[in-house]
């Protein structure tokens, strides 16, 4: 066991760090010093510095990160329509890199010997974590106590707070692990490990069932800048404000829930379910302006590359520079996303009802069905004939026509039958 007299541990509070604080001490013999980041977790954070001081924490940094974490990282999977395996839109996964960074800062500050976690061997957020430190602080000391302590369980780890009387929320009639920020909320464990089992309705924090939401749908109308949003129905608010109202009123009409099993990149199929309220009609909002505004060309590169952003951003690469590069181009992408998007939401969906900007590319002489004067249909018949030119020469270097390949199948055909 490697030397330490400080770690610097990543703390929530909840179950697992509860322990591992605990676990910690008694194994190292150190000074713990845990940090909490607040980004958007609300109620979570009351009462965190006199359990972790009493739990044997030297003291308790609370950091407040959520407009960065809104502005720096939020926004930009927004921009890069970054949705990982075209379902989740990735509220954990973003929320890491602004911990780990931070943490790494603390430790620098305390002259710590190691940082530590509380993300499990099996888990997305031990890569996320360990890949941040090691890009940010590559000789930093990294403790993961769920890779060495031998609990196998978080019914184990139930136990052990018992026995040292760490107060706790989950119990094992409701193990739940929940992530919760400004983003989302996440449930993973418990009776949601068989992917055939319905969410129970009293897991969910977020957003209403769509059964329970109002009869009445909301109308609303949300402003872009450069592909960020500003305002909502004409108001504008800073990044964490309206991120926190349109939460609130998605949720109220139980818009954003998804359950998914996902890919881990360790290689294990989990069952997650989110709440993602606010950004489900962010990115439906989002959507429907670049349609307007993006070339066609420059949107159809940027989605090309919409599968690598994710997983960049879900395995934990964020530091990394083909992601920074990505990120650029991303920027460069946005430069006239600039504009209204006029969205319904009703009984768990959000639909996009208009959509408008100084900079659209749309023209409706051009799309109109009616008679006009600015496009020759006739042109249509070269520009055809230019495209099939490789398909006739194949068909004149021998190649079976779909024609004739039908006629030599129904031949064929018959002569087996006969």
């Amino acid at each position: 066991m490697q030397h330490v007299e400080k770690i610097v541990l990543a703390y929530s509070g909840g179950l697992d760090t509860s322990v591992m604080l605990k676990w910690l001490k008694q194994q190292y013999g150190c000074e713990v010093v845990a940090y909490c980041a607040d980004v958007g977790q609300g109620e979570e954070l009351a009462g965190l510095e006199e359990k972790a001081l009493a739990t044997g924490a030297s003291r308790l940094y609370v950091e407040d990160l959520r407009n960065e974490f809104v502005e720096e990282f939020v926004w930009t999977a927004l921009k890069a329509n970054a949705i990982y395996e075209g379902c989740y839109l990735l509220g954990t996964s973003l929320a890491r890199p602004i911990i780990a960074r931070r943490q790494i800062e603390i430790a620098l500050q305390e002259d710590a010997d190691a940082v530590a976690h509380g993300a499990t061997g099996k888990g997305n957020d031990q890569v996320r974590f360990e890949l941040a430190y090691q890009a940010l602080a590559p000789g930093v000391q990294v403790i993961a106590p769920w890779r060495e302590w031998p609990l196998r369980s978080r019914s184990d780890l139930i136990d052990y707070a018992a026995q040292h009387n760490i107060p706790v929320t989950a119990s094992k009639a409701k193990p739940y692990s929940i992530d919760r920020n400004l983003m989302h909320a996440s449930f993973e464990g418990g009776i949601l490990e068989d992917p055939w089992a319905e969410p129970p309705e009293e897991i969910f924090l977020l957003t209403r069932s769509p059964e329970e939401a109002p009869q009445q749908p909301v109308v609303l109308e949300v402003d872009f800048e450069k592909g960020v949003p500003v305002a909502l129905d004409g108001q504008s608010f800073p990044a964490r404000s309206l991120l926190e109202a349109l939460n609130q009123l998605a949720g109220e009409h139980g818009v954003g829930r998804v359950d998914l099993v996902e890919n881990r990149f360790v290689g294990i199929k989990n069952r997650g379910v989110y709440e993602t309220p606010g950004m489900t009609v962010l990115h439906a909002a989002h959507r429907a302006l670049e349609s307007i505004t993006m070339d066609r060309e420059v949107m159809h590169l940027r989605d090309s590359l919409g599968t690598k952003l994710s997983e960049l951003i879900y395995n934990g690469f964020w530091y990394s520079p083909e992601f920074e590069l990505l990120r650029r181009m991303v920027d460069d992408s946005q430069i006239n996303v600039t504009g209204s998007v006029r969205v319904k939401l009703y009984k768990g969906n959000c639909t996009v009802l208009g959509r408008r900007s100084p900079f659209s590319l749309y023209s409706d002489e051009l799309a109109t069905f009616e008679a006009d004067d600015v496009y020759n249909q006739r042109d249509a018949e070269g520009f055809i004939r230019l495209n099939g030119l490789r398909l006739r020469m194949q068909a004149q270097q021998g190649r079976r026509s779909l024609g004739e390949t039908a006629a030599a199948t129904l031949t064929a055909e018959a002569a087996h039958a006969g």
